[in-house]
């Protein structure tokens, strides 16, 4: 049988607009792609904002409680509280001041994992919410954040005069163990203790701003996030300085 011209083209054409069709579908899907996962970007950063907010109030209240602030929690715990070989509360030695995580379970902050540890919005393994706080002596008094009426020995003056506390840098480029350095804004030198993420990349490349966070000693970074190769940045920190520490404990009666 001979194909009709007319059949034919029409059958092309239907052909063409279905191809088109599916072409400017699958434009559309794309477009969307990136919205959508920015949407859920942008969930999960409000997410974690919620989850510090808590997790600093739970601080705060067990301060308010007990005296002092709890020391972090530490690989291979259980996520409580941890102190050095033979110390106490009423000695306030922790087992590791600056390099902990949260004791979610001490807290009894909710959204632990299995271990006891609170993990933030991205929920890996390595996702674990960090904590430090400063375990330096202050008016000769060793570790008073974290001992048990500390900070009322070391009287309010004391801590007032006190050098400094965490310091919290724009930038690790020049930090040191002692400071912010020369090149570097100095956010505060006066942070009771400090609560953060790792964010969604959750590492660290060697000598970045997002390893100093995890270098052991009493400096910290927070700056904007970035994506730029070699500058990547994306922790998210929150700290309270001294002076809202003991305005707290005031309130509860455990000091002066």
């Amino acid at each position: 049988m001979a194909s009709h011209p007319i059949r034919d083209r029409a059958r092309g054409f239907a052909l063409l607009e279905v191809w088109i069709a599916l072409v400017v579908l699958a434009l559309l899907l794309g477009g969307l792609a990136m919205p959508l996962a920015a949407q859920v970007e942008m969930r999960r950063g409000e997410e974690l904002a919620r989850q510090l907010e808590e997790a600093r109030d739970a601080v705060m209240g067990f301060a308010a409680t007990q005296g002092r602030l709890p020391c972090p929690a530490v690989d291979g715990g259980d996520g409580t509280e941890a102190f050095a070989p033979g110390a106490d509360a009423s000695t306030g030695a922790c087992a590791d001041f600056y390099g902990g995580y949260l004791p979610a379970a001490t807290l009894g902050v909710h959204g632990v994992d299995a271990r006891g540890f609170a993990r933030d919005p991205w929920a890996t393994p390595a996702n674990r919410l960090r904590y430090a706080v400063f375990g330096g002596a202050v008016n000769a008094i060793a570790n008073p954040l974290t001992r048990t009426d500390g900070m009322r020995s070391a009287t309010l003056a004391g801590l007032g005069a006190a050098p400094h506390f965490l310091f919290i840098c724009s930038s690790g480029s020049e930090a040191s163990a002692s400071g912010c350095g020369p090149a570097s804004r100095q956010l505060t030198r006066r942070a009771a203790f400090v609560i953060f993420s790792l964010g969604a990349n959750a590492t660290q490349a060697p000598g970045s701003d997002e390893a100093r966070n995890l270098d052991g000693d009493a400096v910290f970074v927070s700056r904007e996030a970035s994506n730029v190769p070699g500058d990547a940045y994306d922790d998210v920190l929150l700290w309270v300085p001294i002076h809202l520490v003991t305005h707290r404990l005031l309130l509860a009666g455990r000091l002066p």
